[in-house]
């Protein structure tokens, strides 16, 4: 019997509006044209339990949550994802490509936040079992530019939630978190211009993973 191809996990991460969601879509496209078996999931959420864990966090009335406890509750749903979702795609020898991981909690809830860092490094590792991404593309966007995505004119304000409505000063905190995290382990990250246009964004995206995984 053939030895089970070797499975891929991709994460995209980035402040609120800069195209991940779209861009996961895009790439997973492209990996399924090229012959890849791929899985596609989110953070919070991606199983019926993580997705009642994102209701609870990002619902806009739930003013009251605790740093702590919004840090808790985000890696209870990631260990619920990476027992249910990645893992068992990880052993088929999927690819697996995910919106936002434990990187979102280190930028929101501990650069954002100003949570110790230590401390939910212990957590995360608990939550995934020591599971880190083989490739993470950070989208970079500034965090005015993200905000003014997703609450701005013509956008569906509706739909922004808890987290998008925390103030600028936030969410710069987060954009430099991100930063820090991809220059303390550059030979995981990728950094991407996300200003680009969305073909130009996902052609980017594909020229980094294609090389990263050898797809000619």
């Amino acid at each position: 019997m053939a030895d089970t191809p070797q499975g891929y996990f991709i994460t995209l991460e980035g402040v609120e509006g800069s195209g991940k969601t779209t861009q996961v879509e895009r790439l997973a496209g492209s990996l399924q044209a090229s012959g890849r078996t791929v899985a596609t999931t989110r953070e919070p959420g991606g199983t019926r339990i993580s997705d009642r864990i994102r209701a609870v966090v990002l619902d806009r009335e739930n003013v009251e949550i605790h740093p702590h406890t919004e840090a808790l509750l985000m890696c209870a749903a990631r260990a619920q994802l990476v027992n249910e979702v990645i893992r068992p795609s990880l052993a088929r020898g999927e690819v697996v490509i995910c919106d936002r991981y434990s990187d979102s909690t280190f930028a929101y809830q501990g650069y954002g936040r100003g949570q110790d860092l230590a401390t939910l490094r212990t957590l995360n590792h608990f939550a995934t079992g020591g599971l880190v991404p083989d490739l993470t593309l950070l989208l970079d966007l500034p965090a005015e530019m993200g905000l003014e995505r997703r609450l701005g004119p013509g956008s569906a304000a509706t739909a922004s939630n808890r987290m998008d409505r925390l103030d600028l000063a936030f969410h710069q905190r987060v954009a430099a978190g991100f930063h820090s995290l991809a220059q303390a382990e550059p030979d995981r990250w990728r950094v991407v211009d996300a200003t680009l246009g969305i073909e130009d964004l996902a052609a980017a995206i594909w020229g980094i993973t294609a090389q990263f995984l050898n797809i000619s």
